[in-house]
Protein backbone atom coordinates (compact mmCIF):
# COMPACT_ATOMS: atom_id res chain seq x y z
CA UNK A 1 0.00 0.00 0.00
CA UNK A 2 1.41 3.37 -1.05
CA UNK A 3 0.51 5.92 1.86
CA UNK A 4 -0.96 9.22 0.52
CA UNK A 5 0.72 12.03 0.59
CA UNK A 6 -0.96 15.13 1.21
CA UNK A 7 -1.03 17.23 -1.36
CA UNK A 8 -0.70 21.03 -1.32
CA UNK A 9 -3.68 22.08 -0.13
CA UNK A 10 -3.93 19.73 3.01
CA UNK A 11 -0.48 20.49 4.09
CA UNK A 12 -1.41 23.89 4.30
CA UNK A 13 -4.54 23.50 6.03
CA UNK A 14 -2.55 21.48 8.60
CA UNK A 15 -0.03 24.44 8.84
CA UNK A 16 -2.30 26.72 9.87
CA UNK A 17 -4.01 24.51 11.98
CA UNK A 18 -0.74 23.43 14.24
CA UNK A 19 -0.10 27.69 13.67
CA UNK A 20 -3.33 28.12 15.27
CA UNK A 21 -2.74 26.17 17.91
CA UNK A 22 0.51 27.28 18.95
CA UNK A 23 -0.10 31.05 18.62
CA UNK A 24 -2.32 31.07 21.69
CA UNK A 25 0.71 29.03 23.63
CA UNK A 26 3.25 31.05 21.88
CA UNK A 27 1.48 34.41 23.64
CA UNK A 28 0.92 32.74 26.38
CA UNK A 29 4.72 31.61 27.33
CA UNK A 30 5.62 35.51 25.96
CA UNK A 31 3.33 36.64 28.44
CA UNK A 32 4.74 34.30 31.46
CA UNK A 33 8.36 35.36 30.38
CA UNK A 34 7.32 39.01 30.35
CA UNK A 35 5.77 38.86 34.19
CA UNK A 36 8.94 37.26 35.35
CA UNK A 37 11.18 39.59 33.81
CA UNK A 38 8.57 42.22 35.40
CA UNK A 39 8.69 40.29 39.04
CA UNK A 40 12.35 39.81 38.63
CA UNK A 41 13.05 43.62 38.39
CA UNK A 42 10.77 44.50 40.90
CA UNK A 43 12.72 42.00 43.37
CA UNK A 44 15.53 43.40 42.60
CA UNK A 45 14.37 47.06 43.39
CA UNK A 46 12.57 45.45 46.62
CA UNK A 47 15.66 43.43 47.66
CA UNK A 48 17.75 46.38 49.45
CA UNK A 49 14.21 47.56 50.87
CA UNK A 50 13.81 44.08 52.42
CA UNK A 51 17.14 44.21 53.99
CA UNK A 52 17.00 47.27 55.51
CA UNK A 53 13.73 46.64 57.31
CA UNK A 54 15.39 43.27 58.16
CA UNK A 55 18.28 44.82 59.74
CA UNK A 56 16.20 47.25 61.88
CA UNK A 57 13.85 43.91 62.65
CA UNK A 58 16.85 42.88 64.13
CA UNK A 59 18.08 45.67 65.68
CA UNK A 60 14.30 46.42 67.43
CA UNK A 61 15.28 46.23 71.16
CA UNK A 62 18.14 48.63 70.35
CA UNK A 63 16.02 51.19 68.69
CA UNK A 64 13.63 51.08 71.45
CA UNK A 65 16.29 51.16 73.98
CA UNK A 66 17.39 54.44 72.24
CA UNK A 67 14.23 55.91 71.95
CA UNK A 68 13.65 55.38 75.31
CA UNK A 69 16.89 56.83 76.71
CA UNK A 70 15.61 59.82 74.01
CA UNK A 71 12.62 60.36 75.47
CA UNK A 72 14.55 60.64 78.95
CA UNK A 73 16.54 62.83 77.84
CA UNK A 74 13.72 65.35 76.38
CA UNK A 75 11.78 64.76 79.84
CA UNK A 76 14.67 66.66 81.53
CA UNK A 77 14.41 69.21 78.93
CA UNK A 78 10.78 69.50 78.30
CA UNK A 79 7.98 70.46 80.69
CA UNK A 80 5.19 67.44 79.87
CA UNK A 81 2.01 68.21 78.46
CA UNK A 82 -0.02 67.05 81.60
CA UNK A 83 -0.32 70.23 82.61
CA UNK A 84 -2.34 72.66 81.18
CA UNK A 85 -0.13 75.55 79.68
CA UNK A 86 -1.38 78.12 82.78
CA UNK A 87 0.01 75.82 85.30
CA UNK A 88 3.53 74.90 83.88
CA UNK A 89 3.90 78.95 83.31
CA UNK A 90 3.27 79.29 87.26
CA UNK A 91 4.73 77.01 88.15
CA UNK A 92 8.14 78.15 86.61
CA UNK A 93 7.33 81.62 87.86
CA UNK A 94 7.32 80.18 91.02
CA UNK A 95 10.29 77.85 90.85
CA UNK A 96 12.56 81.25 89.26
CA UNK A 97 11.19 83.89 92.26
CA UNK A 98 12.07 80.93 94.47
CA UNK A 99 15.88 81.00 92.69
CA UNK A 100 16.70 84.16 92.31
CA UNK A 101 15.10 84.71 96.16
CA UNK A 102 17.71 82.08 97.23
CA UNK A 103 20.64 83.49 95.01
CA UNK A 104 20.33 86.79 97.02
CA UNK A 105 17.98 88.59 94.97
CA UNK A 106 14.83 90.33 95.82
CA UNK A 107 12.24 90.19 92.91
CA UNK A 108 10.75 93.40 92.32
CA UNK A 109 8.01 91.80 89.90
CA UNK A 110 7.60 88.90 87.67
CA UNK A 111 4.74 88.01 84.72
CA UNK A 112 4.37 85.22 82.62
CA UNK A 113 3.87 86.02 79.26
CA UNK A 114 1.22 84.47 76.22
CA UNK A 115 2.13 81.39 75.12
CA UNK A 116 2.97 80.53 71.48
CA UNK A 117 3.39 77.36 69.92
CA UNK A 118 6.81 76.40 67.98
CA UNK A 119 7.58 73.26 66.25
CA UNK A 120 5.11 71.25 68.20
CA UNK A 121 5.71 73.06 71.34
CA UNK A 122 4.12 75.40 73.80
CA UNK A 123 7.21 78.30 74.33
CA UNK A 124 6.10 79.60 77.69
CA UNK A 125 8.34 83.19 78.08
CA UNK A 126 8.59 84.69 81.62
CA UNK A 127 9.72 87.84 82.40
CA UNK A 128 11.37 88.99 85.12
CA UNK A 129 12.96 91.98 87.30
CA UNK A 130 15.03 91.90 90.59
CA UNK A 131 17.16 93.45 91.82
CA UNK A 132 20.96 93.26 94.24
CA UNK A 133 24.61 93.22 94.08
CA UNK A 134 26.40 91.79 90.89
CA UNK A 135 27.49 88.20 93.36
CA UNK A 136 23.92 87.89 93.78
CA UNK A 137 23.15 88.54 89.93
CA UNK A 138 25.70 85.74 88.87
CA UNK A 139 24.82 83.43 91.33
CA UNK A 140 21.15 83.64 89.97
CA UNK A 141 22.48 83.53 86.25
CA UNK A 142 24.78 80.24 87.17
CA UNK A 143 21.73 78.63 88.64
CA UNK A 144 19.31 78.95 86.22
CA UNK A 145 21.15 78.10 83.65
CA UNK A 146 22.12 74.54 85.40
CA UNK A 147 18.10 74.14 86.26
CA UNK A 148 16.07 71.11 84.26
CA UNK A 149 13.75 71.36 82.60
CA UNK A 150 15.61 74.10 80.95
CA UNK A 151 14.86 77.76 81.05
CA UNK A 152 15.69 79.27 78.19
CA UNK A 153 17.46 82.99 78.48
CA UNK A 154 16.00 85.30 75.33
CA UNK A 155 17.09 88.66 77.03
CA UNK A 156 19.32 89.97 80.11
CA UNK A 157 19.62 93.44 80.85
CA UNK A 158 21.51 94.22 84.45
CA UNK A 159 21.88 97.68 85.29
CA UNK A 160 23.48 99.75 87.99
CA UNK A 161 21.15 101.51 89.74
CA UNK A 162 23.23 104.49 91.17
CA UNK A 163 25.36 106.84 88.92
CA UNK A 164 28.90 106.20 88.91
CA UNK A 165 29.86 109.77 89.90
CA UNK A 166 28.34 109.24 93.64
CA UNK A 167 28.96 105.46 94.20
CA UNK A 168 30.56 104.61 96.92
CA UNK A 169 33.83 102.34 96.54
CA UNK A 170 32.97 100.76 100.17
CA UNK A 171 29.81 99.61 99.03
CA UNK A 172 28.93 96.90 96.60
CA UNK A 173 26.46 98.64 93.27
CA UNK A 174 22.91 97.65 93.66
CA UNK A 175 22.33 96.35 89.94
CA UNK A 176 19.04 95.70 88.41
CA UNK A 177 18.64 92.41 86.72
CA UNK A 178 15.73 92.77 84.07
CA UNK A 179 15.52 89.36 81.97
CA UNK A 180 12.94 87.37 79.26
CA UNK A 181 12.86 83.89 79.49
CA UNK A 182 11.11 80.89 78.72
CA UNK A 183 10.63 77.26 78.68
CA UNK A 184 9.02 74.78 76.21
CA UNK A 185 5.79 72.67 77.13
CA UNK A 186 5.10 69.34 75.12
CA UNK A 187 1.73 69.93 73.25
CA UNK A 188 -1.04 67.38 73.45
Amino acid sequence: MIANRPNRKELLILVATVLLVLLPLVALGSYVVSKHLWAQARLSELEPRYARLRGLDLQREEIDQSLERALQIRAEYIYPSSQDVAQTGNAVQQKVRSLLTTAGLTVVSSQVLPAKEEKGFDRIPLSVRAEGDLLAVDSALAVLNEQLPVMLLADVEVRNQGTLQVMNEKVAPRLTLQMTLSVLRERP
